[in-house]
């Protein structure tokens, strides 16, 4: 079985844990609960099946059944706490305590360098804008952008973007992208980008004034769905967005950066059988 190290979900780790234990032997879920504590049977078969969550007072005993102690009891402590967690700023604390730990242990197991990419505009804008401009002194880099940066911010960022790998570094001023397009751990990810879409919405507002109907390209509608509707027109921007990205990747000679906006918000509340929902 992997490490505990290794996951991010609590759920999952326990499912795994009871099915290699049940791999080695006789094993059930009611010795499971006993063993933690647990009067019910199947409280931990609840929990791992995500109907029941793993409270914070029984942790520890949870851990102890099966064999934690130490900074892996910790580490579990903290992935129950970003599991179970509502608040961002909660799960974000967890998420960074979980990669002190595992990195203190040799495991790099949740990627905490999204949070900083994607706090501000400045880190994917001047990804991609850097590789085309070679030679180029943080100033001039600054002076090319529309929204307000200083040449000093310009150099933290990229001192950023070359440590954590978005960046290469292929000689005096000149980089390159180190992937064509930047994922992080989908754990992390809808975290760490909830800031960005709403600094980049507020870019997008700006930009109605701020350039020519022939320097944007902005479209909307408004439509009546339900859930299906719904779920297929969600899939279908998501895929539109994987198209654009291919679009944009057959072009080696990129001389500028935009950005484009998927906005898809419900206006009004759910209304059943002519009421309210």
């Amino acid at each position: 079985m992997k490490s505990v190290l290794e996951y991010k979900d609590y759920h999952r780790f326990m499912q795994d844990y009871y099915d290699e234990r049940k791999r080695l032997g006789a094993f059930s879920w009611r010795e499971f609960c006993k063993s933690a504590g647990f009067t019910s049977p199947n409280f931990l078969k609840l929990v791992c099946m995500g109907q029941s969550k793993l409270s914070k007072v029984k942790v520890g005993d949870v851990a102890k059944a099966m064999g934690l102690s130490g900074f892996e009891e910790d580490y579990f402590r903290e992935m129950v706490v970003f599991g179970n967690a509502e608040k961002d700023d909660v799960k974000k604390t967890a998420l960074l305590e979980m990669q002190r730990i595992a990195l203190e242990h040799k495991v790099r197991v949740v990627d905490s360098d999204a949070f900083q990419y994607y706090e501000s505009w400045k880190y994917p804008v001047l990804r991609e804008l850097v590789p085309m401009m070679p030679g180029a002194t943080p100033r001039d880099i600054a002076d090319e952008c529309k929204e307000h940066v200083t040449a000093e911010e310009v150099r933290d960022v990229l001192n950023f973007l070359v440590k954590a790998g978005f960046l290469k570094k292929d000689g005096e001023k000149v980089y390159s992208q180190t992937e064509q397009t930047v994922i992080g751990s989908p754990e992390a990810l809808p975290i760490a980008i909830r800031a960005m879409h709403k600094e980049m919405a507020n870019m997008a507002a700006r930009a109605v004034d701020r350039y020519s109907a022939n320097e944007r390209h902005f479209t909307g509608v408004t439509l009546g769905v339900n859930q299906e509707a719904y779920e297929r027109i969600a899939k279908e921007l998501d895929a539109c967005c994987r198209r654009v990205l291919s679009i944009a990747n057959e072009y080696k000679d990129q001389d500028q950066v935009c950005r484009i906006n998927f906005q898809f918000f419900p206006v009004t509340d759910k209304i059943i059988g002519g009421h309210h929902a």
